[in-house]
């Protein structure tokens, strides 16, 4: 079973639909002691990280998220905000305190000229590690959906599976262990993010 964690903020139902729409059992995970409850857990969110920082330790997830991915190794994926709150810190709006899951900082999108904006908003083609098990059925150079001001700097450069161009090269998508995010949506990009969901399901780490 797929437990989508749901601290208040984010995308919930376009993911939970998405997974359903693949004929998997999802549970909407509304407290901590239901993600002891599911097999694999899907972090997704939108909107300002101090705001799912609070929350999440508001709430009791950080202890709960630690405990099934970070001690009981459940297959977990982070979806946008998901993915940048695992980084060590972020920062937007000041400097906080993230999960601390992977050696990285959230940073301002620099593309370097105003022709290209953030918020980056729209479809953008994604270059990936084909090795990659979450990947797999894509063709080289796929385009996902994104929507974000922020991205996420890697100090280990093995765990930045995919990258786009936006004046600069973005983090599209991290992974180590049993945790993959991504920077796009894939609830949101059609085909190729469903593509991306359903290797979610039957991803062995």
């Amino acid at each position: 079973m797929i437990g989508i964690v749901d601290y208040g903020m984010g995308n919930l139902f376009s993911v939970f639909n998405a997974f359903e729409y693949l004929g998997v059992s999802v549970k909407i995970c509304s407290k901590p002691e239901d993600l002891s409850q599911v097999d694999r857990i899907v972090l997704p969110g939108v909107g300002a990280i101090s705001q799912c920082i609070l929350r999440l330790n508001e709430n009791g997830f950080s202890e709960a998220l630690h405990e099934q991915v970070i001690k009981l190794a459940k297959p977990t994926l982070g979806i946008c905000l998901g993915m940048q709150v695992m980084a060590k810190q972020s920062f937007e709006g000041g400097k906080h305190t993230c999960l601390g899951w992977f050696d990285a900082d959230v940073v301002r999108l620099n593309p370097g000229n105003s022709i290209l904006k953030v918020p980056n908003i729209g479809w953008n083609t994604i270059q990936f590690d084909n090795q990659i098990p979450l990947f797999k059925g894509l063709s080289e150079n796929s385009d996902f959906y994104l929507v974000h001001s922020y991205q996420v700097q890697v100090r280990h450069e093995a765990e930045r599976v995919a990258t786009y161009q936006h004046g600069e090269t973005v983090t599209a998508a991290i992974m180590k262990d049993n945790i993959f995010a991504t920077q796009f949506h894939p609830e949101k990009s059609q085909d190729l993010g469903l593509t991306v969901l359903e290797n979610f399901i039957n991803w062995k780490p």
